[in-house]
């Protein structure tokens, strides 16, 4: 592995974890395909992962007091659940096709994240359901792209979860999230151990988590939520377009 991939690594999380610390949301959506063209679609996305556990646990220890832990606790067990079949079906795609899988996943959720039209009101019995197939979805995706937080997004839409306890308890969500996505792909033999890149990337990674953090705090009373969050989604379309790109390519190729 070279030193401009290593480059291009820290660099994309640098810029996650920032618009992460700014916004609630960032990691998956710029990291995840940016990792995947880098490092091919499924490393990239274990590495995506990785940096998610370590992101949002860091930036949890400074929004302890927002968590809905009893949500949190439904997204946990429910994301465990989504998270099987997502690394079943890492290991039994191709890398062209994994690659369209994270373009295609990255870019819709995008579409249907920011520009549906207002979505009903759903709470009383049929919030806990809601809850959890959100869990399981965000589980899924995020095992097979790297991505989980445009289904949260759209199920705090639903939910007309205020933003500031929403933003809170993503930080564990993903974190467990990315923990579960890194057991399962382990496990099922998904990602060979054999192929991970070396420590020292996951050293730099930390480093860039911590960096990308400490300036998402001094750009917070500058820069708003609402203008990290569309940056974001900037961002990770372009990425998303090129992972998209890429895999058709080594397909017909």
């Amino acid at each position: 592995m070279g030193p401009e991939v290593i480059a291009i690594a820290v660099i994309a999380v640098v810029v996650g974890a920032t618009l992460q610390r700014l916004s609630g949301m960032g990691v998956g959506l710029v990291v995840a395909p940016t990792l995947a063209l880098a490092l091919g679609p499924q490393l990239g996305a274990f590495v995506a992962n990785a940096t998610t556990v370590c992101s949002g646990g860091l930036i949890m220890l400074t929004v302890l007091g927002d968590v809905d832990w009893r949500r949190w606790w439904v997204f946990a067990g429910a994301g465990l659940v989504g998270s099987i079949p997502g690394a079943l079906l890492v290991r039994e795609l191709s890398t062209g096709w994994l690659s369209i899988v994270i373009g295609a996943v990255v870019l819709g959720a995008l579409v249907l994240t920011f520009t549906s039209p207002r979505v009903p009101h759903v709470q009383g019995r049929g919030l806990p359901w809601l809850t959890a197939a959100a869990g399981a979805t965000g589980g899924f995706l995020n095992t097979a792209s790297g991505v989980a937080g445009p289904a949260m997004v759209m199920y705090g839409r639903f939910a007309r979860w205020p933003q500031q306890a929403f933003a809170a308890t993503m930080q564990p969500t993903f974190m467990v999230f990315g923990l579960l996505s890194l057991t399962t792909k382990a496990t099922t033999g998904a990602v060979g151990l054999d192929a991970l890149p070396p420590l020292s990337l996951f050293g730099a990674i930390v480093v860039a988590v911590v960096a990308g953090i400490r300036l998402g705090s001094l750009l917070a009373r500058r820069v708003s939520p609402e203008g990290a969050r569309r940056l974001a989604v900037v961002l990770a379309g372009l990425g998303a377009l090129s992972a998209l790109g890429r895999g058709v390519l080594e397909l017909v190729g």
